[in-house]
């Protein structure tokens, strides 16, 4: 059974190579879509052709304008034209996990797969820098950035792995609910790490240079993203308003 990621990405150098050399350790492959990154993002991401990078292909910024919605329903065309069984919707800063008992997201889709479900939501865990650790912005940043709090708005958030069919949508939510006549939800969610950033200017790298589309943040998109400011995100949470992960006890 093949999965393929779709990852769309616009200066993810932190996040790029580790995200692929994940989902390669999953028995996920991996399609690219570079929105005109700056940073590196696109040469290190090459690095993995022919080791998990399926495709690569680089999306128009026109203007200079972060269109989430255009690189959705790109996503979409894919999903009906690659060769793969499963996809699923991500990004680069989140880490998609299989749920106990099963060692990759392969063994778990092919589980998931063969009792009939055809969609897979995803519980989230927010990993975010503190007032008293501020900064993991080194390659190490998984081990060092350990506070997290646990993030579902609505239920079912991240439904956004799903069998192959030729009417899935994702751009109606925003990318986190795909749709599709004939949903089945596997009942046990999968697990996320998402991180957001890694320090203060890290964050106002991320967002506050981004030009966000003005009709999608007249459609509600984006939400804190788009406020970013240097000031505003360097009121950091206490890390005695997170939980902590440990390496022997789950999320």
């Amino acid at each position: 059974m093949r999965i393929v990621a779709l990852l769309a990405v616009h200066n993810e150098r932190r996040f790029i190579g580790a995200c692929l050399e994940h989902l390669g350790r999953q028995g996920v492959d991996t399609y690219l879509i570079d929105n005109c990154s700056t940073d590196g993002t696109a040469e290190i991401a090459q690095h993995f052709t022919g080791r998990g990078l399926i495709g690569y292909e680089s999306f128009p910024r026109e203007g200079g304008v972060y269109r989430w919605r255009a690189l959705l329903e790109r996503k979409e065309q894919l999903a009906r034209e690659l060769d793969a069984d499963w996809f699923i919707h991500l990004d680069a800063d989140e880490v998609r996990l299989p749920p106990a008992g099963f060692r990759t997201l392969a063994d778990a889709l092919e589980h998931v797969d063969r009792r009939g479900a055809n969609a897979v939501d995803f519980k989230e865990f927010t990993f975010v820098p503190t007032r008293e650790e501020p900064d993991h912005d080194h390659p190490g940043y998984a081990d060092t950035l350990r506070t997290y709090y646990p993030f579902q708005p609505i239920p079912l958030h991240r439904l956004n792995a799903w069998r192959r069919t030729d009417d899935a949508e994702l751009a109606w939510s925003g990318g986190h609910r795909v749709r599709f006549d004939g949903l089945r939800v596997w009942p046990t969610p999968f697990t996320m790490r998402h991180y957001l950033f890694l320090s203060v200017p890290h964050a106002v790298e991320k967002y506050a240079e981004r030009h966000f589309d003005a009709e999608e943040l007249a459609a509600g998109w984006h939400g804190w993203r788009a406020r970013v400011t240097e000031e505003a995100t360097a009121r950091l949470p206490s890390r005695e308003d997170m939980r902590v992960a440990s390496d022997d006890t789950p999320l």
